[in-house]
Order: C-alpha cells, then structure tokens, then sequence
C-alpha cells in the first residue's frame, strides 16, 4: 500500500507541472498591502521588492489570493 501511495503522489506531482497553471501577480498592480499572503493555504506568497511573489513551485492554483486581492492583481499564469 505504501509503494501505491508513493507512486500516486509521484503521479500527481507530474501530473500538476504539466496541466496546472500556477497563479501570477503583476507587480505593476500590487500594492504590496499582504492581504493575499496569509490566506494562501501553502505558503506559496513573498515580498520581495515592494510587491508580493508566488512561488510556482509551491503554488497549488486554488485561486484564494485572487479572490482576496483587493487590487485585483493575481491572474492565472
């Protein structure tokens, strides 16, 4: 059961870098005001010169920073 696991996850890992677009800020349109930051459910958000970043690697495309963005500044990559 533990190596069917393994090989699930292994899957699902490839399976998200190839159809699963992470989510993108423009950092023209943020304001750096954190609001998306502590909703995101892993931790995918960063500052970083005066505007906040999503780490596609991380990201799990859930849309929650785009639905909380006031500036309306997360797109889909």
């Amino acid at each position: 059961m533990k190596q069917f696991w393994l090989f699930n996850r292994t899957w699902e890992t490839s399976l998200k870098k190839r159809y699963i677009m992470a989510y993108k800020i423009d950092p023209s349109a943020c304001v750096n005001c954190g609001t998306c930051e502590p909703d995101c459910p892993v931790g995918a958000i960063s500052e970083n010169d005066g505007h906040r970043e999503i780490d596609s690697s991380k990201c799990v495309s859930c849309g929650t920073c785009a639905s909380v963005c006031p500036a309306t500044a997360i797109s889909e990559e």
